[in-house]
């Protein structure tokens, strides 16, 4: 099926809704590199408008990759509830931005309807939708989860303490750890990218993490962002597990160039479950995403980054997860070329991931190679922050010196719930003050005093 649009006196044409969808995309650097970017600025306004006169339905009766030929396809498919549908499918991709941005898209509403909106139709709709628009209709959207603590409630901002290390030093990550925690992160995860990826380090760190988190009665939850294959093994040994990491793509050769199926997924889900480890809920998976992975893969189908990834939240949401967040712009310029392209694809992300169901976060950051820096990323934290972000990844300093790349610091963030009234996790802030770091009638942090430096323990 073939769509066109006349535009200034000139007809564009495009082959399929994969064509359209592609050249309906704000300029970004893989799909240049793919060649499936829009040509022109005129190309792509015509695009935006015949993706408008597109009928949601279209969606349902069309496979951007063939049924039989990809497991995605296939749980996008096999699970979309017609009945959270029937009230959309009537309407154009245009119909429904307009719903999305009146006041009728009520927080209950959005929850009630995401089980019925394909990742396809959340892509679509992005693409035509400016980055307020964005913004505006993300912070009405609230996925809230729960392991050990409370994420993702109104007025609450997470973090993820992230003090990775390049030789997975105990005590480096202790005092990465402990620095953190002094700035009131870690609610959503304290969590370790590990340098040697292996169930002997896994279990090691995991052993750490949770002696800290049990000592000082923490109510956060731990993970090693090690292979969900790895995972699997330090369960079979009883190591640690809280969540249950992998990163994941949105289509099935891409995931198999990760290393993962659905059916591994599921038996790590089963297995994570199985252990009970959570007090307020059972949310155990933790999952990371980010546009260009498919594309980076030769796994993308013809299909554009943004709407390839976004199909990547129907492999998340089919798990419950606690955690979910975009990577984004990580693999750096070649998929997302500077800090326009990066913010665009932050808000993109986010807002696609909410409006199918789940708990997004951002590691808002870029490569040292990347047309980026430290005001771009600011610029991002702030724009997420307004739209409802669930959580932020901190790291000290700003610099992750074990992955080279740059993301927020611990007080980036700190800044930032300040500047928005925003809280950690309740049960997370309750501790905080408990241990006298913060005060829940400001909504701040204290200044350090003398007895904190029990704390310090955690180094010893």
């Amino acid at each position: 099926m073939g769509f066109q649009y006349s535009l200034g006196g000139e007809r564009y044409v495009f082959d399929d809704l994969k064509a359209l969808m592609a050249a309906a995309s704000p300029v970004r650097s893989g799909d240049e590199l793919a060649g499936l970017a829009a040509t022109s600025d005129a190309q792509r306004i015509a695009a935006r408008y015949a993706l408008a006169d597109v009928p949601l339905d279209l969606f349902v009766r069309t496979e951007l990759i063939p049924y039989e030929a990809d497991d995605v396809t296939r749980l996008i498919m096999d699970t979309h509830d017609r009945a959270a549908f029937v009230p959309f499918a009537s309407m154009t991709v245009g119909d429904l931005r307009d719903w999305l941005l009146s006041h009728e898209a009520t927080p209950v509403a959005l929850t009630a309807a995401a089980p019925g909106f394909t990742p396809e139709m959340a892509a679509a709709v992005s693409k035509i939708m400016r980055n307020q628009d964005l913004m505006s209709v993300a912070r009405k959207m609230r996925v809230v989860t729960r392991f050990r603590n409370t994420i993702g409630l109104e007025g609450c901002l997470a973090s993820r303490l992230q003090p990775n290390h390049p030789t997975d030093d105990l005590k480096g990550i202790a005092a990465s750890t402990l620095d953190g925690l002094l700035y009131g992160m870690g609610d959503a995860v304290i969590g370790i990218n590990p340098a040697t990826d292996s169930v002997a380090n896994g279990l090691a760190l995991l052993d750490m993490l949770d002696h800290a988190r049990r000592r000082y009665d923490i109510p956060t939850q731990t993970c090693v962002l090690t292979h969900v294959t790895n995972t699997l093994e330090i369960m079979n040994k009883g190591g640690a597990v809280d969540l249950v990491f992998q990163s994941i793509a949105g289509t099935q050769k891409a995931n198999e160039g990760f290393g993962v199926t659905l059916d591994i997924l599921k038996e790590a889900h089963e297995a994570a479950l199985s252990l009970k480890r959570g007090t307020v809920g059972d949310n155990v998976m933790y999952f990371e995403t980010g546009q260009g992975a498919a594309l980076s893969a030769e796994a993308h189908h013809g299909l554009d980054q943004q709407t390839v990834e976004a199909r990547a939240y129907a492999v998340a949401r089919a798990f419950r997860p606690l955690l979910v967040n975009t990577v984004v712009g990580f693999i750096g310029p070649e998929y997302l070329y500077d800090g326009k392209q990066i913010i665009r694809a932050g808000l993109e992300d986010h807002f696609c991931a909410k409006l199918l169901g789940v708990p997004m976060g951002c590691d808002a950051c870029y490569t040292n190679h990347a047309e980026a820096d430290q005001d771009d990323m600011d610029n991002l934290m702030v724009l997420l922050g307004a739209a409802g972000i669930t959580f932020l990844i901190g790291v000290p300093g700003a610099d992750d010196i074990m992955l080279n790349y740059q993301s927020l610091s611990f007080h980036d963030i700190l800044t930032l719930r300040s500047m928005l009234n925003l809280r950690p996790a309740p049960e997370f802030a309750g501790w905080l003050e408990q241990m006298g770091l913060f005060d829940a009638q400001s909504g701040r942090m204290r200044e350090l005093a003398p007895h904190q430096t029990r704390l310090a323990q955690l180094v010893g």
